[in-house]
């Protein structure tokens, strides 16, 4: 329905020129401009702050699991040795897209100049490959025979660290070598890096060496077994519905564990701190509301004598309370339409608005080291968006009501003996 249908053009007349500011009216007109602005800023923070913050779960998850999987198959005893067949009866459960057998174990890596702590994962190339998040990701060299060699492939910020390139030599030493009549010697050995990927996240780049999984199984001494089988599924919001016939294809007593139970500590504390922020932010939209509030009681008082004299020509009480409903949310809908474009906006270009400000401060804004991210992400989602704008509107219209009641409550004689 047409608005205008149910206010008549005398009342938008009336109300429009309420809003325009007059030199008399001018601390009126100011309240008016905060009140603005607040709601402008409450609503763009909330959907700039929003939308960071789905980015970075969305982000991190997607890293995460990108590398780590969605479920993980151990076994209760030394290894899997059946770790073939267990995979090929996983791979065929339906909404699986991917069971690969892992070799893992902790080393020191060391350069000619440097060297760092490193996890190294022992697995096949073509699961390798299958890890989007690294295949897709290689920087130098490639992961071409990556099954027949004894290279590995190394993150791009512990190659940096360690600063060696596609086709250098590292040293790998494990504390768990061979036995000697005086304990345990560490083992050691020499591997070219074949490959050099970037996952984008900082923890993963600096810390993950893949290694053949025939090669790890010898290095760590495991050899024909396995520590554990990753699984990659369609949807890891939906793992309940896969995690009976996973257990039923694995078929032996082996421990079975997904992500949500290995993340679950991140993950409820990144949706702790979003719902915390949405509440923070709302007060800045609640604290304008509340101004309008002041400013319109402010123009009631100031526009009393109007009033009166409105009401003795023969406008209703309807009216008047019409009138100072529309100045008053009319400061709310544009505060929030224009809220909504300046958030938008930020949060469409937040990257580029994150480097220019490096670039401006000489300094990097949201270092990875801390982040766990190389870059700002941002993630718009409309419904949450819609909730925003909505709250905001409402907020602003109930902020009206009270002053517009008292004005259309206005006894015109009392008002007129006043002057």
């Amino acid at each position: 329905m047409n608005p205008r249908a149910l206010i008549s053009g005398f009342e938008w007349t009336i109300a429009w020129r309420y809003l325009r500011a007059r030199r008399r009216d001018g601390f009126i007109s100011v309240i008016a401009g905060f009140s603005f602005l607040g709601i402008l800023l409450g609503v763009a923070t909330l959907i700039v702050v929003m939308a960071v913050m789905n980015g970075f779960r969305q982000e991190l998850m997607g890293k995460i699991l990108g590398v780590n999987g969605h479920a993980f198959i151990q076994p209760y005893g030394d290894g899997l040795a059946d770790y073939d067949g267990i995979a090929e009866r996983v791979r065929r459960v339906k909404g699986v897209t991917l069971a690969a057998p892992l070799v893992e174990g902790q080393v020191l890596i060391t350069s000619p100049t440097s060297s760092s702590g490193a996890l190294v994962r022992g697995v096949r190339e073509a699961d390798l490959r299958n890890f989007r998040a690294v295949s897709g990701n290689i920087r130098e060299g490639s992961l071409d025979g990556f099954d027949g060699g004894e290279g590995i492939a190394l993150g791009k910020r512990l190659a940096g660290f360690l600063n060696v390139i596609a086709g250098d030599k590292v040293r790998l030493i494990s504390p768990k070598g061979p036995s000697t009549p005086f304990g345990s010697a560490p083992r050691q050995k020499t591997y070219r890096v074949t490959a050099v990927f970037e996952i984008g996240m900082s923890e993963f780049d600096a810390s993950f060496i893949f290694m053949p999984l025939t090669e790890a199984q010898l290095y760590f001494d495991v050899e024909g077994q396995a520590q554990m089988i990753e699984i990659f599924v369609e949807n890891p919001d939906r793992m309940d519905d896969y995690l009976p016939g996973i257990r039923e294809a694995v078929g032996q007593p082996h421990g079975l564990t997904d992500w949500r139970l290995r993340n679950r500590t991140f993950f409820g504390a990144l949706e702790v701190e979003r719902n915390v922020m949405f509440l923070i932010l709302t007060l800045i939209v609640l604290v304008a509301a509340l101004n309008i509030i002041s400013g319109m009681t402010m123009l009631v008082r100031d526009k009393a004598r109007g009033i009166a004299i409105l009401r003795t020509m023969g406008a209703t009480r309807g009216s008047i309370l019409k009138i100072f409903i529309i100045t008053g949310s009319a400061i709310g809908v544009l505060g929030t339409i224009c809220g909504l474009i300046l958030g938008l906006a930020i949060a469409w270009n937040a990257e580029s608005l994150r480097q220019f400000f490096s670039w401006l401060a000489g300094k990097t804004l949201f270092p990875p080291e801390l982040y766990f991210l190389s870059r700002l992400p941002a993630d718009v989602q409309p419904g949450e968006t819609v909730t925003i704008v909505v709250m905001a509107l409402t907020l602003s219209l109930l902020a009206t009501l009270y002053p517009a009641w008292k004005a259309a409550t206005l006894d015109p004689v009392e008002a007129l003996r006043g002057e």
